[in-house]
């Protein structure tokens, strides 16, 4: 079926939208008619070839839209299902059967390959040369994209569609890496480096796992508000400080939590010296492949810190993102404040003031519900 879809064909440049030729889904998947799209921080480093998925490519990875069609092996959806589509997996391998499919052996390949991991193809073409595809199992900045079962997580109807991509990267990365990895004990405090929308998530999840100390940092005075408006306790500007670490342990006196979501490696090591004895700091920023970040080891030691990776949340979406809905719709998790919508052909103005800050979490509004 011929379809529209944003192309990105060479790195850092525009994304182009242009009638592309999408396969009928195969036993195992799904076709879904995008009603949603988020524009992620994953999508523009891709953009840029920090991160190798060829071009050129078909990106998106935070879509919810419909399903219109099942491949002949699927059973947990079927066509008029809401779903939202989030990262792919093997569902194999040790971390997979473990319930952490985040951490899946073979992550690379099933959502930065360009490609079904099985075997190469690409369910998107262009007047038959192959564009690459399966960007996170979904490549939903489209009209309609092909997913697997194991990546479209179904989702109630009453609540609004358009807004619910996001929750499949973004939101669920934030949110998770405060909720599942550092898990943090009630009345403990945290510190969240970056307020864009993955820190935003995180302050709400903070505050309602029961932290008393939520310390939101940022350059840009406007999130900070909104940081405050979501939870946070404290915030600080490192414009206006002397310095990040003194700010911060000057506030807490050195936090039990941090998670760092800039990718920036200087702030990742900020956020390391904040931690008070035993504090944990939980790493979610995505830099460019190879880059390092350095610490005091013996500070690291002799204080029993610890440092953890985090990819999306260490969630599984068929179970965190329902939680996640439930919560929203129980109003103690308002994600849908971060999200400016955008029609399907301003993609480059919302990917432009995404970058600026402009814009907390643009979500491209593709189709309707």
């Amino acid at each position: 079926m011929n379809v529209r879809a944003a192309v990105v064909r060479e790195e850092e440049g525009s994304f182009e939208i242009e009638e592309v030729t999408l396969e009928e889904p195969r036993s195992d998947e799904v076709l879904v008619r995008v009603v949603g799209a988020g524009v992620c921080h994953t999508d523009l480093i891709v953009r840029d070839q920090l991160y190798p998925t060829p071009l050129p490519a078909v990106l998106g990875h935070e879509g919810s839209g419909v399903v219109e069609e099942v491949g002949s092996n699927v059973t947990t959806v079927e066509p008029g299902d809401h779903v939202v589509m989030s990262f792919d997996y093997d569902g194999t391998c040790p971390s997979c059967r473990d319930g952490h499919p985040a951490f899946c052996a073979d992550f690379f390949a099933h959502n930065f390959g360009g490609a079904r991991p099985e075997d190469g193809s690409s369910p998107i073409s262009q007047d038959g040369d192959g564009i690459s595809g399966h960007f996170f199992g979904q490549s939903s900045f489209a009209t309609h994209a092909v997913a697997t079962e194991r990546n479209v997580v179904p989702v109630e109807k009453d609540v609004p569609l358009e807004a619910l991509g996001p929750l499949g990267c973004g939101i669920q990365t934030g949110a998770g890496g405060v909720i599942n990895s550092l898990s943090p004990d009630p009345g403990s405090s945290i510190a969240i480096f970056g307020a864009g929308s993955v820190g935003l998530s995180a302050v709400m999840a903070a505050e309602l796992t029961g932290c008393t100390e939520i310390v939101s940092v940022d350059l840009v005075d406007g999130r900070l508000e909104s940081a405050r408006e979501f939870g946070a306790t404290e915030t600080v500007n490192p414009d206006d400080a002397d310095g990040v670490v003194d700010a911060v342990r000057e506030l807490t006196g050195g936090v039990d939590y941090a998670l760092e979501t800039t990718g920036v490696p200087d702030v990742a090591e900020q956020a390391t010296d904040v931690l008070t004895q035993r504090g944990t700091l939980g790493i979610v920023g995505a830099p460019a492949l190879g880059t390092r970040a350095s610490y005091d080891v013996n500070d690291l030691i002799l204080n029993g810190r610890s440092i953890t990776g985090i990819v999306e949340g260490d969630a599984d979406p068929q179970q965190f993102i329902p939680d996640l809905v439930d919560l929203y719709r129980d109003g103690k998790f308002p994600f849908d404040e971060l999200i400016t919508y955008y029609d399907f052909e301003e993609i480059e103005q919302a990917v432009a003031d995404s970058e600026s800050g402009d814009t907390i979490k643009p979500v491209l509004r593709v189709g309707d519900a």
